[in-house]
């Protein structure tokens, strides 16, 4: 459990966190929470929300869960107003749902994997930034958007990983387009693109935690994953008033990866 520190950079302030059930996900959640956010962790299964919704209150934070698939403009709808009727305001959301299926080079990728990840991965970014942008740009103190994408696509390539590599570079450039148009109106739009974080996702089929710890060690200039905390650590960063004059931009966490 993250426990709550004197930091409060976001007191007062609502955040929402799309896949806020696992992984970076809810890293992101208990770390607004720890510093004075309201939260919202949104996705499609109710059980692991709750369970991060848990964890914030257990740690004298407050939050909400919300179920809802990214892909679907109505549910995002509905999660925004959920948001600010239970708080009063949206004033930061990070949009890290995705999915990645992997393992097929492209001349044998499953047409159903591609149109997924689009869905989820693009669509879902798309449509969140919509109903995130409507609702924000009516407020008098705007708001703070992070899209989560990846180091795979617009930073390096590997073997595998096209469908997903690129989905996540259509993250990076939409996420560049909407900042632009977008801070006029007061919301202020920025990318973090992780690479292999202490999370189930970087592990490759069959591989346990030491096993990856051993591949890390020899593939990457860091020579290990970058832990959950470190990623969420930027998240706050380019969502907080620090980074007030960082429009566009995306910060790769990778380890040295794409150096």
């Amino acid at each position: 459990m993250t426990a709550v520190t004197t930091r409060s950079r976001f007191s007062g302030r609502t955040a929402l966190v799309t896949g806020g059930g696992s992984g970076l996900g809810r890293a992101m959640a208990l770390a607004f929470a720890a510093e004075g956010a309201n939260v919202v962790v949104a996705g499609r299964t109710e059980g692991p929300l709750k369970e991060t919704v848990a964890l914030i209150e257990g740690a004298g934070g407050t939050a909400l869960a919300v179920t809802a698939d990214v892909s679907r403009s109505a549910d995002l709808a509905a999660l925004v107003a959920a948001a600010v009727d239970r708080f009063g305001s949206l004033d930061v959301a990070v949009n890290n749902a995705g999915i990645l299926r992997a393992g097929q080079p492209v001349a044998e990728l499953p047409e159903e994997d591609w149109r997924t990840m689009l869905d989820i991965n693009v669509t879902g970014v798309l449509l969140a930034l919509q109903a995130e942008v409507k609702q924000m740009r009516t407020q008098s103190t705007g708001g703070a958007i992070v899209n989560i994408g990846s180091t795979l696509g617009a930073h390096i390539s590997v073997r595998g990983t096209a469908a997903y590599g690129a989905t996540k570079a259509a993250v990076s450039a939409l996420s560049r387009a909407a900042a632009a148009e977008h801070i006029r109106d007061g919301v202020r739009i920025n990318t973090v693109s992780p690479g292999s974080s202490d999370t189930t996702m970087s592990l490759r089929p069959g591989e346990t935690e030491a096993e990856r710890a051993v591949r890390m060690k020899e593939s990457t200039p860091l020579g290990r994953v970058s832990t959950t905390e470190e990623i969420a650590a930027a998240v706050l960063y380019l969502a907080s008033d620090e980074s007030g004059s960082v429009v566009g931009a995306d910060l790769v966490i990778d380890g040295g990866a794409a150096a």
